[in-house]
């Protein structure tokens, strides 16, 4: 049942996307495209085990030189909220015209400028493995379309984003899967098929210190974002707002 009109209720499945049958008005897409396309193919992808895709991402946009050897334009970010109640559109799991899906939580990644075009007139891109939008595709965009915010501001399904530099990222993120688990010890969804990811310092799983979110932990001034953004493994939590202006920054 839809609360307060807006998106249905989650049915209690760990990430799976929640159902929603009713159809919604399809918005004119965007024709900004990125300056370049990538086979979406090509990258590694598990249905709702969008860490470690993102993860892996991130690894091969820094081997293919897509991006900066060491991922120093690259920022994963975690999308989420106290109620775990996030609506994304333009959602490949949605069975919506719109592309619906409310996830408890979505991991995409975003790419600033790099060393090599820092000077060019070069637009912030989200790469989202889990998005029916181009790929990749302009921040701007990305928000206008995909996250919406003017809809949900000041509401219970307000997205609340913990921003990790990829560096930081490659290095401490560690997943055991043990979220993907029931209370019987059996798969929700089957994992990947390569070995669970560690940590460089031996953690097996810090999965809930990214997703975890609280609105008291949102930062709200912008040289602390940018600061801590950059020397914090598990990154900064910041508002649909500041998210965009750190972009607009580097």
């Amino acid at each position: 049942m839809a609360d307060s009109g807006e998106v249905p209720e989650d049915q209690g499945s760990n990430r799976a996307p929640t159902p929603v049958s009713s159809a919604a008005p399809l918005l004119s897409r965007s024709t900004a495209t990125a300056p370049f396309h990538l086979d979406i193919s090509t990258f590694t992808h598990t249905p709702f085990y969008c860490e470690e895709n993102i993860y892996l991402l991130c690894k091969k946009l820094c081997t293919t030189e897509v991006a900066d050897p060491t991922g120093g334009d690259l920022f994963v970010v975690f999308i989420s909220n106290e109620e775990k109640k996030v609506p994304l559109w333009y959602q490949k799991a949605s069975k919506r015209i719109d592309g619906l899906v409310l996830w408890d939580y979505h991991v995409i990644c975003i790419q600033g400028k790099s060393q090599r075009n820092r000077e060019s007139n070069a637009h912030p891109l989200v790469w989202d493995l889990d998005s029916s939008l181009p790929f990749p595709f302009p921040l701007k965009q990305y928000f206008a379309e995909a996250i919406r915010p003017l809809l949900f501001l000041n509401s219970r399904y307000s997205r609340l984003f913990r921003v990790v530099h990829a560096p930081m990222f490659l290095r401490f993120f560690a997943s055991d899967r043990g979220n993907m688990k029931d209370s019987q010890g059996n798969w929700i969804s089957l994992p990947p098929k390569y070995r669970p990811i560690i940590a460089e310092d031996g953690t097996m799983n810090n999965l809930n210190e990214y997703i975890q979110m609280r609105a008291a932990d949102i930062v709200t001034n912008l040289e602390d974002f940018i600061d801590g953004v950059y020397s914090s493994k598990y990154g900064v939590v910041v508002s649909e707002r500041m998210l965009e202006e750190f972009f607009s920054r580097i």
